[in-house]
């Protein structure tokens, strides 16, 4: 059985360690910790982790955040993989910082990622685990702050919830959505 995580974020230094790349930062910490390794593929960094006996195909989109639907769907047609086991990693701004809320779908939540996965693989109907970056921000500043660096207080904190988000995608693909929901929702 094959599953795809898909981590959103954007290619390049300057956007590594933001907030809004920390789909990246998820799927970077289960490789490092699972031995694994990226490479460069069509569309995406690439990596294939094994887990009790389920196969996760791991992306880090190349196409940056507003085009995220073009990896995904080429690699779930590749792979052969549904929709109920594609995974979706996300920053959430409305969510307080560190906190994880996996769901089996929903909208967008004006998240310019999520839109276009839904838009190109035409339904809402997808899991994704929203990572809580927090709304320490000034009105209109937005931007700014999902493109911003973590502080090193934030660093802190963030560090054990993706370990957290790394054991939730396990869950995932082996106990399955709703399993994984009750044990990490409000974890």
């Amino acid at each position: 059985m094959k599953f795809l995580i898909a981590g959103l974020g954007n290619i390049g230094d300057e956007y590594a360690n933001t907030r809004h790349n920390i789909g990246f930062s998820v799927l970077d910490t289960l490789a490092n910790t699972s031995g694994v390794f990226f490479t460069q593929d069509r569309l995406a960094y690439k990596a294939e982790y094994k887990f009790k006996g389920k196969t996760f195909i791991l992306i880090k989109p190349t196409t940056f955040m507003n085009l995220s639907g073009k990896a995904v769907n080429y690699w779930m047609q590749a792979e052969k993989i549904t929709v109920e086991h594609l995974l979706v990693i996300t920053d959430d701004i409305a969510l307080p910082l560190g906190t994880l809320r996996l769901k089996p779908k929903g909208s967008d939540g004006g998240h310019n990622g999520l839109k276009n996965i839904q838009e190109t693989l035409e339904t809402s109907d997808y899991p994704r685990l929203r990572f809580g970056v927090g709304s320490d921000f000034q009105k209109g500043r937005q931007v700014n702050y999902v493109l911003g660096k973590w502080t090193p207080e934030e660093q802190k904190l963030i560090i054990p919830r993706i370990d957290i988000a790394v054991e939730t995608i396990k869950s995932f693909g082996t106990i399955g959505i709703d399993r994984t929901m009750n044990l990490y929702n409000n974890k």
